[in-house]
C-alpha cells in the first residue's frame, strides 16, 4: 500500500510521463540566474511545474518554473528551471519533491547548482566552486518524520558529493580554461542574507560559500542512492567582506555575466563524464 507521499509522487510522475517517455541520464537543478542552460537543450519537452500535481511553485525571480526534458551531445537530461526554496514557506519535504521525481524516473545522477556568497577570502564574484561537502544550518531535514520513501532511516553522508568525480571535473574545467575552486557549502534558511558576524562564524566553522538551497536536495539524493555533483556560482562577496550592500539583483546579474563559463563547465561535465 502506498504512503501519502508515494501516492502524490505517482500522480506527479504519471502526469510527466503523459508528456515524455525520455529516460534522462542526469537531473540538473539550476540555481538563481542559471536557468539559461535548459534553453540550450535539443529536442526539448518543457513542462510547466504549475501543472504537475502536488509540485510546489517557485516564487523567486530567476526561477521560471519548468521541468525541461532534452538532450545535449546525445545525452538525455532533465533540467529543473526553477528551484523551490525552504524560505518560500514550503515544508522541507516539498522542497525536495523534484528529487523524488528524479528517483521515480530512475535518474542515477543529480547535478545541483546554485548562486552563493563567497566566504573564502580567495574567492571572488564570478568564480565557480566545486562543492566537496556541505553544512546544514537549516535546522531541518527532509528525512524527518515517517519513512514515506523507505529506508535507510540514517543515511551515511560521508560522500554526499560523489568524490570519485572531483578530479575528473577539475580536469574538464582545466581543459576549458576555467579556474575551478573547491569548497564546502554552508546553507542556512534565509531569506535574509547573513550578517557580518555570521559570516565570520561560517568561515571559522569551515564554510567557503553560503547559500539558501541545495542541502535538502542533496540529502534526499543520498537517501535515494543517487550520485551527486555540486557547482556553486560565487555571485557576491558575503557581508562584511566588502562594503557593498547585497541584493538579489546583484546575484542574478553576476550569474548572467558568467553564464558562458557556467555553460562551458556544465556541458563539459555532460560530454566527458556522463
Amino acid at each position: 500500500m502506498q504512503t501519502s507521499g508515494q501516492k502524490k509522487l505517482s500522480e506527479a510522475v504519471r502526469y510527466i510521463r503523459s508528456y515524455t517517455d525520455m529516460k534522462p541520464r542526469s537531473g540538473i537543478i539550476l540555481g538563481s540566474g542559471l536557468g539559461a542552460f535548459a534553453d540550450t537543450l535539443e529536442h526539448k519537452v518543457k513542462i510547466p511545474t504549475s501543472k504537475i500535481p502536488h509540485y510546489p511553485r517557485s516564487t523567486v525571480i530567476g526561477h521560471q518554473g519548468f521541468l525541461v526534458f532534452g538532450s545535449h551531445a546525445g545525452v538525455p537530461l532533465l533540467a529543473v528551471q526553477g528551484r523551490t526554496h525552504f524560505y518560500e514557506g514550503y515544508p522541507i519535504q516539498d522542497v525536495t519533491f523534484v528529487v523524488r521525481i528524479m528517483q521515480a524516473l530512475k535518474i542515477p545522477i543529480l547535478m545541483v547548482t546554485n548562486a552563493a556568497g563567497g566566504i573564502n577570502p580567495y574567492f571572488k564574484p564570478g568564480d565557480l566552486m566545486l562543492i566537496t561537502d556541505q553544512v546544514n544550518f537549516l535546522f531541518d531535514n527532509p528525512l524527518k518524520g515517517k519513512l514515506e520513501f523507505g529506508e535507510p532511516r540514517f543515511p551515511d553522508m560521508s560522500d554526499a558529493y560523489t568524490a570519485e568525480f572531483f578530479e575528473r571535473i577539475e580536469k574538464i574545467a582545466l581543459k576549458r580554461n576555467i579556474a575551478l575552486k573547491r569548497g564546502v557549502l554552508w546553507v542556512s534558511s534565509g531569506p535574509s542574507y547573513e550578517t557580518a558576524a555570521e559570516v565570520k562564524m561560517i568561515r571559522k566553522f569551515g564554510g567557503d560559500a553560503a547559500s539558501m538551497s541545495t542541502v535538502p536536495e542533496v540529502i534526499v539524493a543520498v537517501h535515494g542512492k543517487m550520485k551527486t555533483i555540486g557547482i556553486s556560482c560565487i555571485t557576491n562577496y558575503a557581508t562584511g567582506i566588502s562594503a557593498r550592500k547585497l541584493s538579489h539583483t546583484e546575484v542574478t546579474d553576476t550569474a548572467n555575466l558568467v553564464k558562458e563559463k557556467f555553460l562551458s563547465l556544465v556541458t563539459g561535465i555532460i560530454e566527458d563524464l556522463l
